[in-house]
């Protein structure tokens, strides 16, 4: 099971929703909104921001990794990150 962590618990309460980890196989979070599941976001086999952010605490990614993949996310995905309340935007919001 994928451990939520706290910047992901931030992001989503910024955004006014709830996250649990996904009841779906292979995916990492399940996003809610007003009690109703709206996304289930994050592939497990894959990594976010907040997982890169970990790898470098600990020494296992050079430093800057995480912004470098951010920045990389954010340009491949600009118009799922923009458009407000679809599965995209929730992982961009959260997930990067």
């Amino acid at each position: 099971m994928y451990r939520i962590k706290a910047g992901q618990r931030d992001a989503a309460r910024r955004l006014g929703v709830v996250i649990r980890p996904s009841t779906v196989k292979n995916k990492k979070l399940d996003v809610y909104k007003n009690g109703i599941k709206v996304a289930s976001i994050g592939l497990v086999g894959y990594g976010d921001y907040w997982s890169y952010v970990q790898d470098e605490k600990f020494n296992r990614a050079p430093k800057g990794t995480a912004a470098q993949r951010r920045r990389l996310y954010k340009i491949r995905n600009a118009n799922e990150c923009a458009a407000k309340g679809t599965v995209g935007y929730y992982a961009c919001k959260i997930l990067w």
